[in-house]
Formats: structure tokens, sequence, C-alpha cells
């Protein structure tokens, strides 16, 4: 890993008629526009859905470190991710992420290990670190 501080650098074009494209060097564009909620034409990843996402993202990439360095093998590893926007102090923001995830592993996996990985993944992941948000996550093993 390289030393801290880490810098990310994106950025964003668009013109009045069009969708926004979200740039990132050596990543492919990605065309944004305000949710069907916001009065956008749906059909487009947007900043709220982009938001949700990069929690899922930051979740499952960090149970897959975590699950190296602790020895767990596992299968397969689904994350749904529901972001709730609401308005507080009359700013809206996003006030909570609920995470469903469903780990497959092994038959005679350490099934209590697997969740116990889950819960310190949802703990570390940096995304939901620096939000203000309440977070949970819910969670299913299956063995098999």
């Amino acid at each position: 890993m390289h030393p801290f501080p880490h810098r990310y650098h994106t950025g964003a074009t668009a013109t009045p008629d069009s969708q926004v494209t979200l740039n990132a060097e050596g990543a492919p564009d990605i065309e944004s526009a305000p949710p069907p909620e916001f009065g956008g034409p749906g059909g487009y990843w947007s900043p709220e859905s982009l938001l949700t996402a990069a929690v899922a993202d930051c979740f499952i990439l960090t149970f897959k470190a975590i699950s190296r360095a602790s020895k767990l093998d596992w299968v397969h590893l689904e994350c749904d991710v529901q972001g709730t926007l609401d308005r507080v102090d009359g700013v809206t923001r996003f006030t909570r992420f609920d995470l469903t995830a469903r780990l497959a592993v092994p038959a005679g996996t350490d099934r209590e290990k697997a969740e116990r990985l889950l819960q310190k993944s949802e703990a570390a992941c940096l995304v939901t670190a620096s939000l203000k948000t309440e977070n949970h996550l819910a969670v299913e093993i299956i063995e098999g």
C-alpha cells in the first residue's frame, strides 16, 4: 500500500443539453443524470446511486482484504444497499445505509468467523466511516 495521504482525482463535464460525463484516469467514462426523484430521466447513474454503490463496493473490497488476511475461504458475496435520503434540519442528506450481505462459503466453514469478518468489514469500510449516517448490516451465510 502507498503511504497516506492518498489523493483521487476525477472530473465531470456537461453542456446545457447533455447528461454529465464523469471521468477518472484509466477508467471508462460514466454518464450521470438526476434520479427520477429529482425530476431526472432515469436510466442513468446519479450521484445518489453512485454513492450507494460506493458503499456496496467498499464493503466487498474491505471484506476481500479482511477475509484474505484471516484465511477465510468463501465462494461468492453479494451486497445490496439501500440508502435513505431525507431532509434533516433543512438539509437534504443521506441519513442511513442498510446493507444486506449474502455470503456463500464452502461446507464446513466456521460460520461464526465468517459473520464476524462481515461485521468487521462493515465497521472498517472507509466510505461509510467517512459519512454522517447510521449504518445497519444484515447477514446471510449460505453453505454449500
